[in-house]
């Protein structure tokens, strides 16, 4: 690839000084989505919507990351004493984020066994780890817009998510080579086998953490028409999830069955947004049969998100459903399932399930953080999960490579069981802790 190894022939300096830039751009970028996207809270304050009345004229230097909120506290009248604060900090926050990101996974090889993090082996590593940074670079600035706007809205809307996640399965639908051999994925981290090379001495096979790791055994199911048949199943659950879905339980209790099913065809054309997931399903169909007709590191790339996509999401969205029935209350949005899918697609299955259950560790700290500045003891789920996906990537050797692993070659299938007998005994204890509030506590 011209581009990478362009990149590759840069400095490690200037590829930081590079780097830092687009991390300006893409905290600019957050910034823009975050107040382009509010809808219930919108403000004025973006440099990039119309200014308030009598204020003057916005310019290109008020555009610029950084400077340009320096220049808006010009109008402070309208929007009030340091409203330009949080987002200068978004912006500089993000550039910092990903230079400390870049060296992490590019120079210091952290997503490698420490053995490994030696000049030798990062030499031949480094072209992929680029890539995944790059991959990553982008999951991580919609996390920052998803994150901001569920402080401000408590709601992660679609049009962060459904671009992100189609992103993640373009990126995952392209290869790249690592010593030589093709392999799928540009944004899957990397899981380390212990062979001997016979040049450098130790152990060099490296493999992307794909959906059949770390088991990988050899099944033609998943590059057959069973394997097509899976990608198309989970890319129309997706696609229906994202439509207005109102079934209503009431409307059965009182109208019965029939009529639920026309409140709930009705919702789901309601919205003209319809057409465009139609549009969406029926071409992604198509792209992902010919994905799959070329096969090879395309269609494993490929496979690897949508499994991705559908574990992230699923479980979100099991935990949401079996909440909501045992509390009779909404738990959880599904703003959060379609981040979660999101999330998914880029890092794969077995990274979603490691940020999802590092996401409460995270919330302790974004709890704290957020009602001592603000006073709010309510935090939406979303930003635990981002914070959870930022923890899975920095652990990803100790959690996966020296622990996770190793647990599910022991557990295989049974693993799918466990999970749903936990989600089973999820759903007996808050049923019971209902029954205690509504005897005990008249709540």
């Amino acid at each position: 690839m011209p581009v990478l190894a362009f990149w590759l022939g840069l400095s490690a300096e200037l590829r930081c000084f590079v780097v830092a830039g687009l991390g300006l751009l893409g905290g600019a970028l957050a910034n823009w989505m975050i107040y382009r996207f509010a809808y219930f809270n919108p403000r004025p304050i973006s440099p990039w919507g119309p200014r308030p009345e009598g204020a003057q004229p916005r310019t290109f230097l008020d555009r610029l990351p950084v400077i340009g909120w320096f220049l808006l506290r010009r109008e402070v009248k309208w929007h009030g004493s340091g409203f330009w604060f949080r987002p200068l900090l978004i912006e500089i926050g993000t550039a910092v984020a990903l230079v400390s990101l870049f060296r992490f996974e590019t120079q210091t090889g952290g997503l490698l066994p420490l053995f490994l993090r030696s000049s030798p082996f990062l030499e031949l590593f480094e072209p992929y780890a680029n890539q995944i940074f790059f991959t990553h670079a982008i999951l991580f600035v919609l996390m920052v817009a998803a994150t901001f706007i569920d402080f401000d809205e408590r709601i992660i809307p679609d049009v962060i998510t459904i671009p992100g996640t189609l992103i993640a399965l373009v990126l995952a639908a392209s290869f790249t080579n690592w010593n030589g051999e093709p392999i799928g994925g540009m944004s899957f981290m990397p899981m380390i086998t212990p062979q001997l090379d016979s040049e450098l001495l130790f152990p060099t096979a490296f493999v992307p953490t794909t959906f059949e790791a770390p088991w990988f055994e050899e099944n033609p199911m998943w590059f057959s028409m069973s394997g097509l048949i899976w990608g198309l199943g989970i890319w129309t659950v997706w696609c229906f999830a994202l439509t207005d879905r109102r079934w209503s339980g009431v409307i059965v209790r009182r109208r019965g069955f029939g009529r639920a099913l026309q409140h709930f065809r009705n919702g789901l054309f309601h919205h003209p947004f319809w057409k465009v997931l139609a549009g969406i399903w029926i071409v992604g169909l198509g792209l992902l049969a010919a994905v799959w007709t070329v096969g090879g590191p395309h269609w494993e790339g490929l496979l690897t998100a949508l499994i991705g996509l559908a574990v992230g999401g699923g479980v979100v969205w099991s935990i949401r459903i079996v909440a909501t029935w045992a509390l009779r209350i909404e738990a959880m949005g599904f703003g959060d399932v379609t981040l979660m899918a999101m999330i998914g697609a880029f890092v794969g299955w077995q990274a979603a399930l490691i940020a999802f259950f590092l996401s409460p560790f995270a919330a302790i700290a974004i709890v704290v953080i957020r009602y001592i500045i603000t006073r709010d003891t309510y935090t939406p789920f979303g930003p635990y999960l981002c914070a959870g996906t930022m923890l899975s990537i920095l652990f990803w050797d100790r959690i996966f490579n020296y622990w996770l692993a190793g647990n599910l070659l022991l557990m295989g299938s049974t693993l799918l069981w466990l999970c749903v007998a936990m989600l089973g005994l999820m759903a007996f204890m808050l049923f019971i802790w209902r029954l205690i509030k509504t005897m005990f506590l008249k709540r």
